[in-house]
């Protein structure tokens, strides 16, 4: 018990050094509550200046439709696909290969 009581104390002057010396009960004086703003008060007499290493206006934006050369071109494409898988899917099934197993029916 005598321990705790000693480490309590060492404890209580530690916290008590750590502390400040200002006083909550100060008055607190004009000049050290704030600075004084002098400068901000004065007229300006310089003029503004145009910053030289902004760039211009953004640049416009690119259309966003499609140009329709190259869309038909992918339509055609898409579509050479389609036929080429079509096709695959039918001679495999001519071949007699069963592939994957088909799809469950949908439940009712």
């Amino acid at each position: 018990m005598r321990k705790c009581a000693i480490i309590v104390g060492a404890g209580s002057l530690a916290l008590a050094a750590c502390g400040d010396t200002d006083d909550a009960s100060t008055e607190a004086m004009p000049d050290t509550v704030e600075m004084p703003a002098e400068e901000a008060l004065e007229p300006v007499d310089e003029e503004p200046v145009a910053d030289t290493e902004v760039a211009g206006p953004p640049p416009a934006p690119e259309p966003t439709a499609p140009d329709p050369v190259t869309t038909e071109q992918a339509a055609d494409a898409a579509a050479d696909v389609a036929a080429a898988a079509a096709a695959a899917a039918a001679a495999a099934e001519a071949a007699g290969d069963p592939g994957e197993d088909p799809p469950p029916p949908p439940p009712q």
